[in-house]
């Protein structure tokens, strides 16, 4: 398949939403659902994000990923990688035999006091050598998460639900991760056959995408060619993932994506998603509205944390 030109996806405003008269706020909705129709994938402006936050969450996973195995391998005991350090080359894409050529870092919902850890939520780990990574990681989560509930809540305006809170509920008290990944320059000792993310599907409901460093995401196509996708100055690209997908029938598809290898520029790449996924118990059976005769639910009932279990197993972060 070949690779196309870089095409503009939809862009959105959320002022447009939050503070537009009516028609602006029906004209973001409609364009939020159909470009997720159409490509999977929405540049969003006018978000809550702090960009000097998002520039330091970068230099200090620069600087902890440039440690030593011997320091960042003992923050990688939790499992299934659901917080902490994943090391390089583990995951790899669903059905693929070869591991991606990148290192990440999860980091998930802070618990509260009277929140004991559980194999769904365990607790978050911090690296006792960088003294603001804490801070500056759960006030980027924060933020992002804001942003999560906001196109949420426009989902439900788009499906027209009798409850239009009923995506935005759904991701309250999520098991919503947002990870920090390093992919490394290109080596002579790597195997020929990986690429930094090779071609998959997100698990969750939506994520959303922190410009990275440098270029290497492309999406593929409904008429299956590969796009390049790059977010400008100060946006944030979202897009849809597997467990939305279920939820309206496949009516949103979950996108194909993937992140190539660098050509000429053998620089690392650093990127930054945030994985908005509903709270375990969530049932993700497909919605009523988006069910017919003509067109039946294609999945069988499954709740969001039996789904990411499966998905985490294929994936070859868990057992």
């Amino acid at each position: 398949m070949s690779t196309t030109s870089r095409t503009k996806i939809p862009v959105i405003n959320l002022q447009d939403y939050m503070h537009g008269d009516a028609a602006a706020k029906a004209a973001f909705v409609k364009t939020w659902g159909d470009g997720l129709k159409e490509f999977g994938f929405v540049a969003v402006e006018g978000h809550p994000i702090d960009r000097a936050l998002i520039k330091r969450t970068y230099s200090l996973y620069e600087e902890f990923f440039a440690q030593p195995a011997a320091v960042k391998e003992p923050y990688g005991k939790v499992a299934g990688g659901q917080r902490g350090y994943t090391t390089f080359g583990k995951e790899h894409a669903k059905d693929s035999k070869v591991g991606d050529l990148k290192e990440f870092w999860h980091v998930g919902r802070e618990l509260g006091p009277d929140q004991p850890p559980t194999p769904d939520y365990p607790a978050n780990v911090w690296p006792t050598e960088l003294p603001d990574f804490k801070a500056t990681n759960l006030a980027l989560y924060d933020q992002l998460e804001d942003t999560a509930r906001i196109l949420m809540r426009a989902l439900g305006d788009y499906f027209e639900l009798a409850d239009r809170e009923y995506f935005r509920k759904a991701i309250e008290g999520g098991n919503t991760i947002l990870r920090a990944i390093h992919y490394p320059p290109l080596l002579p000792h790597m195997d020929p056959r990986a690429v930094r993310a090779a071609a998959h599907e997100d698990i969750n409901m939506i994520t959303i995408l922190c410009e990275a460093t440098s270029s290497g995401l492309e999406i593929l196509t409904h008429d299956g060619e590969w796009m390049a996708i790059d977010a400008l100055e100060g946006q944030l690209v979202v897009d849809a993932g597997d467990m939305l997908s279920r939820l309206t029938n496949n009516v949103i598809p979950s996108t194909t994506h993937r992140v190539v290898n660098p050509e000429g520029d053998n620089s690392p790449r650093y990127s930054l998603p945030f994985f908005v996924h509903p709270y375990s118990e969530f049932d993700i059976t497909c919605l009523p509205e988006c069910a017919t005769a003509e067109q039946p639910a294609k999945h069988p009932p499954i709740t969001a944390g039996e789904f990411l279990k499966q998905r985490l197993r294929e994936i070859g972060l868990l057992k």
